[in-house]
């Protein structure tokens, strides 16, 4: 009898972020919900994570060595516009002492510089860390996404599993050198 082959961790994770209730903000949840009925390979998880940004934070002391968020952006684009970021680490106030993460804590809502502030409080360190996002038409309280938010979650699948597949042959080749 062979033994069966051991299980493999994921390398990246693809959070879902962004309220519901808020309209357009939750392009991220919508996203992720959409990727999950796609074949991605085992190395890749995807999850909703909504406004549990402490959640989220507590899932990356798993130490993932890619994270691509997915949320939606204000970066001044034509609403619908999807957009691809790199998270510049030096721009996060990690400085602080883990005494004051309390800071950071919003059990319903934290933005993703606050999550990846508690994450480094917390002893962990995000790796890569890139965001998928879309510039809304609205985040008044609503519930549902605009109708051209809706058509870029469509147009934003392929740009995810672009992603998946530049980062996963990135880390490969880092693992085999």
């Amino acid at each position: 009898m062979t033994a069966p082959a051991p299980a493999t961790r994921p390398l990246i994770l693809v959070a879902g972020i962004g309220n519901v209730f808020l309209g357009d903000d939750g392009f991220g949840p919508a996203l992720a919900r959409r990727l999950a009925d796609e074949p991605l390979p085992l190395e890749v998880q995807v999850a909703d994570y909504g406004i549990s940004g402490m959640h989220l934070a507590y899932d990356l002391m798993a130490g993932y060595p890619t994270t691509i968020l997915l949320d939606a952006v204000n970066r001044g684009d034509p609403p619908g516009t999807v957009s691809v970021l790199e998270v510049d680490p030096g721009q996060l106030a990690w400085s602080e002492p883990v005494e004051q993460a309390a800071r950071y804590v919003d059990g319903h809502g934290m933005q993703p510089d606050q999550v990846l502030a508690l994450l480094r409080a917390l002893g962990g360190e995000p790796g890569r860390v890139l965001v998928v996002g879309c510039e809304p038409v609205t985040t008044e309280e609503q519930l549902g996404l605009s109708q051209v938010v809706t058509e870029a979650v469509e147009q934003a699948v392929p740009v995810v599993k672009e992603l998946v597949g530049r980062e996963l042959a990135r880390l490969r080749q880092e693992a085999a050198a």
